[in-house]
């Protein structure tokens, strides 16, 4: 079961750093649980979704996305479940873009699985947003809908041409499966490639249901060394402000990015904190314990209670995430689903 963590400490000046000396710059925030996928990795077939009335209102999101960004977070990412299904949320894309006209908010992006892109990707655009992540783990049309449980591989794919249509860069998010998708990633990279798209290949993570993925888990470094017999790779020192290590692929002129939580962890420049739908400030990923903002939010009519709270969740961050570890051990992983988390 989540944890709550309580602890005080006093509201002032000056950025967000955690007890290890990083400064928190990321705030992925998540609008809603739902989506119309039901990712086996991501949540269970018949997920209990968070009750409506316990929702942070959109007008809610956004304040609290100003408190964050009046501490120092530059970079906001939308997350969900799928962001777009949450009704009113181009408007609050809307209101979050003056951060960008200020100068006080470097990128607004979100990630998606691609299913309403079609519908909103313009929205998006015009709102300042200028790329976004979309999830595909396979372009198989029958395999897409083993792992999604219900989705049509073409209303994605119709998608991801809107976004590109719009302006929006895009990065393909896949998560890497033995036995599953394995075959697929180095056409998945050229295909990519081809399109102008960035591709992140990322590990599979013991996260709920999703957990009956990890004996299909394999090291991405190995994934490396496969793709290396026939593509080029050149280190690149860029970061997109996540995880993700970066190469050029010599042969396609396109980047692939690598997602390591189990393989190779990134923890010691982690400049990241989540924030559910409902307002719990998870401070890692891999851990179960929380800071509830909500209270904050909805109690107070000025900030100080929430920049209390939310220093008081930074000041509790741990060091890491302890993933692999607890594989070793068979120990279970977060029995949140990622959906719940915010993806």
């Amino acid at each position: 079961m989540d944890k709550p963590v309580s602890m005080k400490i006093p509201a002032g000046p000056g950025p967000l750093v955690d007890p290890f000396a990083r400064q928190i710059t990321y705030l992925r925030l998540s609008v809603t649980d739902r989506c119309d996928l039901r990712c086996t990795y991501c949540m269970e077939e018949n997920v209990r979704f968070v009750p409506r009335n316990q929702l942070l209102t959109l007008e809610e999101l956004d304040r609290l996305a100003a408190s964050f960004i009046a501490l120092g977070v530059r970079k906001i990412r939308l997350t969900g479940g799928e962001p777009l299904v949450r009704k009113g949320v181009i408007w609050l894309v809307e209101q979050l873009s003056r951060h960008l006209e200020s100068g006080a908010l470097d990128e607004l992006t979100l990630t998606s699985n691609g299913t309403q892109l079609s519908r909103f990707a313009g929205q998006l655009a015009d709102a300042g947003v200028k790329r976004i992540n979309i999830s595909l783990d396979t372009r198989d049309p029958q395999k897409f809908s083993d792992i999604t449980r219900r989705g049509d591989l073409s209303t994605v794919l119709a998608g991801i041409d809107a976004a590109l249509a719009a302006g929006l860069k895009v990065k393909i998010n896949m998560v890497a499966i033995r036995d599953f998708n394995d075959d697929e990633i180095a056409d998945m990279m050229t295909w990519a490639h081809e399109k102008g798209m960035d591709l992140t290949l990322i590990e599979v993570m013991p996260f709920g249901d999703g957990e009956r993925w990890l004996p299909n888990l394999f090291s991405l470094e190995d994934v490396r060394a496969k793709l290396g017999e026939r593509f080029t790779f050149e280190e690149l020192p860029v970061s997109t402000g996540g995880p993700a290590r970066y190469v050029k692929v010599r042969e396609t002129g396109g980047r692939l990015g690598l997602i390591t939580p189990m393989s190779g962890n990134f923890c010691e420049g982690c400049n990241r904190i989540r924030v559910t739908c409902r307002g719990r400030l998870y401070q890692c990923l891999g851990h179960e314990t929380f800071v509830d903002l909500r209270a904050a939010v909805q109690q107070h009519a000025d900030d100080e209670a929430l920049i209390d709270a939310i220093r008081s969740a930074i000041a509790a961050k741990p060091e890491g995430h302890d993933f692999e570890q607890r594989r070793r051990c068979g120990v279970p992983g977060a029995r949140r689903d990622m959906s719940a988390t915010g993806g």
